[in-house]
């Protein structure tokens, strides 16, 4: 397995190698080029978004199956759901996350950031990623999604528990404690969704509410909505979050050009998800015998769509390891997914991370960042830090 602090050198090599490569005589593909993971997304016809089996990498090397659900099952809904099922449930989640409702968030997210720093700075020093990081989106898609109690604790702990149940690098020991963790989760938003069907607020929980009542949902599919939102759409925040500041951490030059010219911060936000993708990637099952690129994938196999690696592709960014502020040279990327299935949430990401990096910059003079050596998840899936000490300067 390649070193997953650091796997930029691994994707490297797998695109020097060809742009599809079998695991380990498995039936998972890596697709790490981005001409080819574009194609993929491209092709819900052959490739679907239903997940129904993760990989997992074994002790002697070998990689096998963690099966999810059926191919075409009930269970996947909105991010894993195929057409048009898709498109109908992104629909009703879609009222909730328009521009007006997002940026009605920000004086939220203002007070939150305020209240965080507060509470988190211990003289000169805060850990960025236990205060901030992992504490902001949860406030926020709890605001958002309008549960009626919360701890922030839990809400982080079940978060986390989801992503580590499609992990393929668990324990026997952690994977028993995240399937308790996300059972608890789904005993939560059920409770807290038979509230909002008595009395649905203008919330996500609510709008979910009303098309249930009007036979437009039925009720586990609004859960499963439920779930995936604040697992999937925090998990994305928290990572960017840490990200971007250990960045800025790596790059003082990039805190001075944004302290001169905090217009850039946008363009900043865009970079720091290129070049550290929250999901490092996501799967597809293979539908029928088809191709992809120069490589022949046989039905019921599964691809891995390396985002991380697409987005550092030379073939498609200049100097791809490098942070470009220039408006006039806009980097593309898929940190967010590409297509039907772009990440609903996205504009919700860009704006907490705006904001917090303005709250960051504007709070300080200076800040050092320990970037010697960074504690990421040790995850197949997410690029997430688990702890980012900063020493600020007021």
């Amino acid at each position: 397995m390649h070193d997953l602090g650091n796997p930029y050198p691994y994707f490297e090599s797998l695109r020097l190698q060809g742009a599809v490569t079998r695991l380990a005589g498995s039936s998972f593909y890596l697709v790490g080029s981005w001409d080819l993971v574009a194609e993929a997304v491209g092709r819900p016809e052959d490739f679907s978004s239903n997940l129904t089996a993760t990989m997992v990498w074994n002790d002697d090397g070998t990689v096998s199956e963690f099966p999810i659900a059926e191919l075409g099952s009930p269970l996947h809904v909105l991010a894993t759901a195929d057409e048009p099922l898709h498109r109908i449930h992104r629909t009703m989640v879609m009222p909730s996350m328009v521009a007006k409702r997002v940026r009605g968030l920000e004086p939220f997210i203002a007070q939150q950031l305020l209240r965080l720093w507060d509470d988190g700075l211990d003289g000169s020093d805060i850990d960025w990623v236990h205060v901030i990081a992992q504490r902001l989106p949860m406030a926020v898609v709890a605001e958002l999604v309008g549960f009626p109690t919360y701890d922030i604790d839990d809400l982080v702990r079940w978060a986390f528990s989801s992503t580590v149940l499609l992990d393929g690098v668990v324990t026997a020991e952690q994977l028993a404690d995240a399937t308790q963790a996300v059972g608890e989760l789904t005993a939560y938003l059920a409770e807290a969704f038979e509230h909002a069907v008595a009395a649905p607020g203008e919330n996500v929980m609510g709008d979910l509410a009303r098309l249930v009542a009007a036979d437009r949902l039925d009720h586990d599919s609004a859960v499963m909505i439920l779930i995936q939102l604040v697992a999937a759409g925090s998990e994305s925040t928290v990572s960017l979050l840490g990200s971007a500041v250990w960045l800025l951490g790596m790059h003082p030059g990039i805190e001075a050009d944004l302290r001169s010219h905090p217009d850039l911060v946008p363009l900043f936000i865009e970079e720091a998800l290129r070049l550290e993708s929250p999901f490092r990637g996501h799967y597809r099952h293979v539908v029928a015998d088809t191709a992809l690129g120069d490589t022949d994938l046989p039905a019921g196999s599964h691809l891995y769509l390396l985002w991380s690696s697409a987005n550092r592709d030379p073939a498609a960014v200049d100097n791809p390891a490098q942070i470009c502020l220039d408006p006039g040279k806009r980097r593309p990327h898929m940190a967010f997914g590409k297509g039907l299935h772009m990440c609903v949430g996205a504009p919700l990401a860009r704006l907490e991370a705006r904001l917090a990096i303005e709250f960051l910059l504007d709070s300080t003079t200076a800040f050092d960042v320990e970037t010697a050596d960074p504690q990421w998840e040790r995850s197949l899936m997410v690029r997430r830090l688990r702890t980012l000490p900063v020493t600020v300067q007021s």
